[in-house]
């Protein structure tokens, strides 16, 4: 059984959108949906550096145009996805690249809701220096406490051995100079603001407003929540949870807790991957895992979709 995820804010790098322009129709798309978000995403996937596409409200929309672009490589139709794949989730803003590729929102729809999130992020993570730091290794029930006494959230809980912490500069500072027992390392993130924390609940509300125009599908194909890892058979609720997540944690651990009671073989984590895919490895042992990083990788990841796919059935059952 292939489940397929899409990566959060983070994983993008400099120019890796170049070589997925070189693929029939991707610049294409890319152009449409930045003339209809009002953001080029060509320039930014290619030509932008470190600093540029870190602001939120370009790494995200950048973020949901590689996985959808990426995936359709792999599934040209809604009916090979749901043919060939088990179960959908995102990480984060992956989450509304999972939404449109189980077909509770339409493409274009998703990356307009995706500019919005974005905007609005930036906008709350203005009010205060904030941002966020990983935590390798440690136990969770030492982690977290110790985290809550700094006034940290943690903010994804990633499973294999990771916790992400939110907060402040300050609280992050702090954190450096007082690290859990039994963390190895902390590590800051390339994102500008404190996600997924009360830091963002500004944010929920301009969602809130943002998705009353929609009109979401039920899942073709199983939708795994970052709320709590369950699967979620109803469009509607797929998009109200889009929007609460914004302000709550990122419950990954439990997504691949889901992955596991749901029988998965193969992982395939769509582009830019790499980060679900290590995680994956750690905390899924005996389970394929495959990132999509360039178009270099879709031979193999045909290959592994050959070798593990199978009839999804209901997304019910």
């Amino acid at each position: 059984m292939l489940v397929l995820v899409a990566p959060g804010q983070g994983a993008q790098t400099p120019g890796f959108l170049t070589p997925w322009l070189d693929l029939p129709g991707v610049e294409d798309r890319l152009r449409e949906w930045s003339a209809a978000i009002g953001l080029d995403l060509v320039h930014y996937g290619t030509n932008a550096d470190a600093d540029e596409i870190r602001d939120t409200a370009v790494a995200q929309p950048l973020l949901v145009a590689s996985a959808l672009v990426s995936a359709r490589q792999l599934f040209p139709a809604a009916e090979d996805f749901t043919r060939l794949v088990g179960a959908a989730a995102g990480h984060s803003v992956g989450e509304l690249a999972a939404a449109a590729l189980t077909g509770v929102l339409p493409e274009l729809s998703a990356m307009e809701l995706v500019r919005k999130r974005g905007l609005a992020m930036a906008e709350a993570a203005a009010i205060t220096e904030t941002g966020m730091a990983a935590l390798l290794g440690g136990d969770p029930e030492v982690v977290v406490p110790h985290l809550e006494k700094l006034g940290l959230t943690p903010a994804n809980v990633n499973g294999a051995g990771q916790i992400v912490a939110a907060g402040t500069a300050e609280q992050l500072a702090a954190l450096a100079e007082d690290k859990p027992e039994g963390t190895r390392k902390v590590v800051a993130l390339k994102v500008a603001g404190a996600f997924h924390t009360h830091h963002m609940a500004p944010a929920v509300s301009a969602l809130e407003a943002a998705v009353q125009e929609l009109s979401p599908a039920e899942p073709h194909t199983r939708y795994v929540s970052n709320k709590d890892g369950g699967v979620v058979t109803s469009g509607a609720e797929v998009v109200r949870r889009l929007v609460g997540q914004v302000a709550n944690p990122v419950r990954w651990d439990l997504c691949m807790e889901t992955f596991k009671e749901l029988g998965v073989t193969a992982l395939l984590e769509v582009a830019p991957g790499g980060t679900l895919t290590g995680l994956a490895k750690r905390a899924l042992p005996g389970v394929k895992a495959l990132a999509l990083k360039s178009p270099a990788d879709l031979d193999a990841a045909r290959e592994l979709i050959a070798e593990y796919a199978a009839p999804a059935g209901s997304p019910a059952e």
